[in-house]
């Protein structure tokens, strides 16, 4: 970035009819955005005349704003920067091909194959004592192994051009999966946006395109993308903890403190602001250039050390480049960077349950602690310890254990396979024939020696499931690619598969069961019904005004109806959902909501006292001719109960006691809430001076507004509202369909229970005649709470739970405990996995403590969103159905690949092991087992990963958390398919070159033994049984029709015929190279014969009832008590005891290469790309801290007291809420 008279040099003198140089420069308003509250006030009163002449100084206007000229918008990115961070270059394919490379596996078999080929050079002169007679080991019988052994050299070759061909299928599966992952997170990008205005009008503008000089307006629940000055608020309070660590609320206000940072959540109220500071020069874009610095700084200290020595250490300390370009340096010299991110990281760390791992990520790569705060970090880490088993979806939990036990297995059959070769050809050789180790010999027996390692190695690269992280990724890369055309935008990929694993689905009433499309049905005026709203000039003239002025002004003003965007159509509505219903119905009596705004503009209302959970209602004091009104409205029975009068319809106060209030409540709320209605009711206050009526209330000195119990009591009631919102047409037979799938559907809202109870009637979550429960959050609190305690316990709440359907005027921290409460119980065999939808910032906590948290794609804030896993674009519960369907679908996927794969697996290590131990040799040569283990299995992933979800998937019951991933069918088609491959292959073996009249390739081992068509037959009818057992591998729940449906996945039969066609090459061509000679017809009829065989086979297998073979135990089939410790695996991970042992088994199972790649897709980066950046093509800096505050522990939900990270009072803000937001949307 330029300097500011640099860049005004390079701009003409007059930009959209102004003066191109502004009255602020970009260092001044930099340092402005770094002080806070009184200072900051004071600053912006004293150097700069307030913030109505900062907007003069930046040429625009606090109520018109920008006129939007894309000339003006230019010039300010030119002079102010854009509201991106510029992204640094993705990964090169070199540096992917480089850390493919770093594969333990990998590394082995390259050395091995150099060794190889450098002994296949070596010729060792003669042993004079030995003459002509050549040991068996080394020449066949026949002596014809002059062609071989001067060919010695292919062997070793063809395994380094094999692991040319893996480390490359990788590296371009790594580049290819982060291309994706850019798109899906400039998708995610794109549908942020903010509400600004430009020229008079309110835009929803993409956060990547606001400039400085934007006027923004800003609301709840809204995540801020920019820094700005307050112009105007209402009530306003935001949460800073993302940025300065304090988890109060601050209170916000052109009075009081006026600046917003990026990257805060907007808790309550509303107001506009001015934009001062975008992009890098934020607030979250300095944190992030340092972030990047450092990192930078890091990496060259790093180098030099290397380059100077471990005794020479010193750093520069002057200017440094940095990301953003600037020539003066963010900090001078790189102790200052340290301490400085240092305390941003400590700062912000404050609980994140999605981000735990990351966090650990994190601190790898940022710059080394300094000692004073040593004893903190060591505090985190143990923090970190414990939280580790979150972090894990339930697939990813099953595949680590099952990955890591595999590898144990192959690593021992490896090493048992090598030391009997080893052994064995040492007795027979040294003992038996008592030849002596001459260095003349050397050379061959190395040349030996390497060979049976070649063999052990391959052993072992055969018994690590290679083809599973590629097939996890296609599996859940395919299915988030199709969610998104379902209206799922999936933000963390283990999302989808964890989704099929759902038993529970709580969900919101509003908008996700029903349509959102709120209107007003009834009214109750005056002690008269009307259907839906009387003509104005029915009512009394003062009732009548005092209605449609409390609706018009006593709603946020963002809310609005907007024509119809079809002639014909339904007025369109914008903002809150249930505001939009009661403009309407000012519209239906017949005046405009409109004029009467622009009678009393935002500006001029005295004090608004906006919604959340403890209040739920909203109120507006505005000035009147003698003094000051109040007008209020919520749920009826909540602003009832704060009334001491009623009008009647002659426009008439009269006493309203609490016998009129209950009468009231029976007679009009609960009729209307049975119907379904939402009731909302509408009442005002007068202070005067002077003379009072009954319902007035008389003062000398103006009232303390901040005194709200005091306010906002003494109402006089004007009217009830019932407000509909329909059911979704689609919604009741979706439910039906999570029914049939095992899936209880549990509904939470803010609304009253006789409305709750009537909608999910409606939507079928209630039956007739089934044993159900339903509650409202108070009876919730008193059956779950220790009577003497007041502590939610676990055993009260497995009591209530199972049969609880609908839970009514529930608060979030409700919602939280009750999912919480799921999660942690015990009481069901397979232990619930919890899906929870919510829109609103109080859902944060619930979201992030679910398996899967759905936010809301329209109605939903941005604190919402980020707080999710999957973002519902229609906020319609069928997607959700779609969801699970997908998930089911990838978990199926990879228990495909897991049943085939094994199949392979167990063949292929025990003919190696037992070849090994009988003939001295694997029947299946090092080169052919590369091929059948790292190409067919990279095929097979690709084509089992592929298959489109059927309507079968709903028809079956939920795995649940602890069932096992490997089923007790699918060890009985592994075992059965394996037993059959294995009797073919010794058949084979033994009795093959008598029944094929062939010569038998026994007898010859030596190293350099030329191919034969006996080895040949056995490895392409291995090949064979394997391709048609692919087939088999297509059903995994005991179908005896294993080809239906097979039409319907393309990709699968191409790769089919491909994998065939690749094989009669290599047969009949390979030669040398693969170890084959050439078959004649009759021999490949009967390998293909004997393929086939393995169809016929599976359904005699799956006649075999399951339920009567002995049960399996193995790490991917626990019993609930060894389910406890589950995070003996994951959470091992950060355990100083064992970290070597598993981070060496994670290596020689390539669990880096899945981690890398799945990990490629999440929100949630790897601790390989720290810089945020990396992924992302222009990210915006809203996007980025979301990123950050993942990765770096930053808590986008409270902590809650009842969670198990801390245990705070109850004076939080986030207790003492017993009802949400009562006509708010949920």
């Amino acid at each position: 970035m330029a300097t500011d008279k640099n860049m005004a040099a390079a701009t003409p003198d007059m930009v959209d009819g102004r003066p191109a140089e502004y009255g602020l420069t970009l260092k001044e308003l930099r340092e402005l955005m770094e002080h806070r509250g009184a200072e900051g006030l004071q600053l912006i009163q004293t150097k700069y005349n307030g913030v109505l002449d900062m907007c003069k100084k930046l040429y625009t206007s606090p109520n018109e704003g920008l006129s939007g000229n894309p000339a003006d918008l230019e010039h300010r990115r030119l002079i102010f920067g854009s509201n991106v961070i510029p992204p640094k270059a993705p990964k090169s394919f070199l540096q992917l091909v480089w850390e493919a490379l770093q594969d333990v596996t990998l590394i082995i078999l390259m050395v091995a194959a150099i060794i190889s080929l450098g002994l296949s050079f070596y010729k060792p002169p003669p042993d004079p004592g030995q003459g002509d007679n050549e040991p068996e080991y080394y020449e066949g019988a026949d002596g014809d192994s002059s062609v071989e052994e001067a060919a010695g050299w292919i062997d070793g070759l063809a395994i380094l051009v094999a692991v040319a061909v893996v480390v490359l299928v990788t590296a371009f599966n790594d580049w290819s999966k982060e291309k994706q992952f850019r798109g899906l997170q400039n998708k995610i990008e794109c549908e942020h946006k903010f509400l600004t205005i430009r020229g008079g009008e309110v835009l929803q503008i993409s956060v990547g395109d606001l400039v400085v000089g934007d006027i923004c307006q800003v609301k709840y629940g809204d995540l801020l993308p920019a820094d700005g000055v307050v112009i105007q608020s209402n009530d306003l309070k935001v949460d800073e903890s993302s940025l300065t660590g304090e988890s109060d609320h601050v209170k916000k206000g052109e009075a009081t403190d006026p600046l917003l940072l990026s990257g805060t959540h907007v808790m309550e109220g509303s107001g506009k602001m001015l934009v001062t500071a975008v992009g890098p020069n934020s607030q979250t874009g300095i944190i992030f250039a340092l972030l990047g610095a450092s990192h930078e700084e890091e990496e060259k200290e790093k180098k030099k050390k290397k380059e100077k020595g471990p005794n020479n250490s010193a750093s520069d300390t002057g200017p440094r480049p940095n990301t953003l370009g600037q020539n003066t340096p963010l900090l001078s010299n790189e102790a200052e960077t340290k301490v400085d991110i240092d305390s941003v990281v400590s700062k912000t760390n404050t609980g994140n349950s999605h981000a735990n791992i990351n966090k650990h990520d994190l601190n790898k790569n940022t710059p080394t602690i300094p000692e004073e705060v040593e004893a903190s970090a060591k505090e985190e880490e143990e923090e970190k310890k414990s939280s580790s088993r979150k972090e894990k979806s339930v697939l990813q939990s099953k595949l680590t254990r099952l990955a890591i036990q595999i590898g144990y297995a192959g690593t021992a059959i490896a090493v048992l396979t090598v030391i009997i070769l080893i052994v064995k050809f040492s007795v027979t050789e040294f003992v038996i024939k008592k030849e002596e180790w001459t260095a003349e010999k050397t050379g061959r027996y190395l040349e030996l020696f390497v060979k049976y390692f070649i063999i052990g190695v391959t052993v072992l690269v055969v018994a690590v499931p290679e083809g599973l992280p590629l097939a996890v990724t296609l599996a859940l890369a395919y299915s988030v690619k199709k969610m998104m055309k379902d209206n799922n935008l999936v933000r963390h990929l283990d999302a989808c598969e964890t989704m099929g694993n759902a038993t529970a689905i709580c969900s919101d009433k509003t908008g996700t069961l029903t349509t959102n499309r709120m209107t007003s049905v009834k009214s109750y005026i005056g002690g008269k019904f009307s259907t839906p709203a009387p003509r104005f000039n029915e009512l009394e003239s003062k009732l009548g005004q005092l209605i449609i002025r409390s609706i018009a002004i006593n709603s946020g003003y963002t809310s609005k109806n907007m024509p119809p965007d079809q002639e014909g159509g339904l007025p369109k509505q914008v903002g809150n959902k249930t505001e939009c219903a009661l403009l309407g119905f000012v519209t239906e009596m017949g005046q405009s909501y409109d004029s009467i705004r622009s009678e009393v503009p935002e500006e001029v209302l005295v004090k608004v006292y906006t919604f959340n959970s403890s209040r739920k209602s909203m109120s507006t004091v505005v000035n009147i001719e003698n003094g000051y009104r109040v007008f209020s409205k919520g749920a009826s029975e909540i602003i009832l109960k704060k009334c001491d009068f009623i009008m009647t319809a002659e426009g008439k106060p009269k006493s309203f006691n609490v016998r009129e209030q209950e009468k009231m409540v029976q007679e009009v709320i609960e009729p209307m809430a049975s119907d379904g209605l939402r009731t909302i009711c509408i009442a005002y206050k007068d202070y005067v001076k002077g003379n009072a009526e009954m319902n007035e209330v008389n003062y000398d000195a103006d009232p303390d507004w901040e005194d709200e119990n005091h306010i906002i009591a003494g109402l006089t009631c004007l009217c009830v509202i019932g407000i509909e919102d329909p059911v979704r047409d689609e919604v009741p037979q979706a439910i039906k369909k999570c029914k049939a799938a095992g899936i209880c559907v549990r509904m939470v809202t803010g609304d009253n229970v006789n409305t709750a109870r009537s909608i999910a009637t409606k939507c079928g979550i209630l039956k007739p005649g089934e044993d159900f429960l339903v509650l409202e959050g108070k009876e919730f609190n008193r059956l779950i709470r220790d009577p003497s305690s007041g502590e939610v316990r676990q055993e009260l709440l497995d009591d209530v739970w199972p049969r609880l359907r609908v839970l009514a005027r529930s608060s979030p921290q409700d919602k939280y405990i009750l999912v919480k409460g799921i999660i942690d119980s015990k009481i069901t065999s397979n232990r619930e996995v919890v899906a929870v939808t919510g829109d609103g910032t109080n859902d944060g906590p619930a979201l992030k403590k679910a398996d899967v948290g759905f936010a809301m794609g329209i109605s939903g804030t941005d604190v919402a969103k980020e707080a999710s896993d999957i973002i519902l674009t229609d906020d319609n519960f069928t997607s959700i159905v779609k969801a699970v369907m997908w998930g089911r679908n990838v978990y199926d996927s990879i228990a495909k690949f897991l049943q085939f794969q094994l199949t392979v697996n167990v063949v292929a290590v025990l003919v190696a092991f037992f070849g090994a131990c009988i003939i001295n040799d694997s029947p299946l040569k090092a080169i052919q087992m590369l091929w059948v283990n790292l190409i067919m299995d990279t095929l097979a992933s690709l084509a089992l990963a592929t298959e489109l979800p059927s309507a079968e998937l709903l028809e079956r019951k939920p795995y649940g958390r602890t069932t096992a991933l490997i089923s007790s069918t699918m060890w009985k088609n592994i075992l059965g398919g394996a037993i059959y491959q294995l009797v073919v292959i010794f058949v084979l073996l033994f009795a093959g070159p008598e029944l094929f009249q062939i010569d038998d390739g026994k007898i010859n081992t030596s190293v350099h033994a030329p191919s034969t068509q006996h080895f040949t037959i056995i490895f392409n009818s291995f090949v064979m049984m394997t391709l048609f057992n692919e087939v088999n591998a297509r059903k995994i729940h005991g179908q005896r029709n294993v080809v239906i449906g097979l039409q319907r996945n393309p990709v699968f039969v191409v790769i089919w015929i491909g994998t065939m066609i690749s094989q009669i090459i290599i047969v009949q061509f390979g030669g040398i190279a693969f170890h084959t000679k050439g078959l004649t017809l009759e021999q490949w009829f009967w390998c293909i014969f004997l393929g086939v065989g393995t169809l016929l086979w599976a359904q005699i297998v799956t006649c075999i009832p399951t339920h009567r073979l002995p049960v399996i135990k193995c790490p991917c089939m626990k019993d609930e008590e060894e389910h406890h410790h589950e995070d003996l695996i994951d959470g091992d991970i950060a355990n100083d005891d064992r970290r070597g042992q598993i981070l060496w088994v994670r290596g020689l199972t390539r669990l880096q290469q899945q981690i890398r790649v799945v990990n490629a897709f999440q929100m949630d980066l790897d601790s390989t790309h720290m810089d945020s950046y990396d992924k992302r093509s222009r990210p915006s800096v809203i996007s980025l801290q979301s990123l950050q505050a993942q990765r770096s522990g930053i808590a986008k939900k409270p902590i809650l007291a009842s969670s198990p990270e801390v245990d705070e009072s109850p004076s939080s803000p986030w207790f003492g809420r017993s009802e949400s937001i009562p006509y708010a949307d949920e």
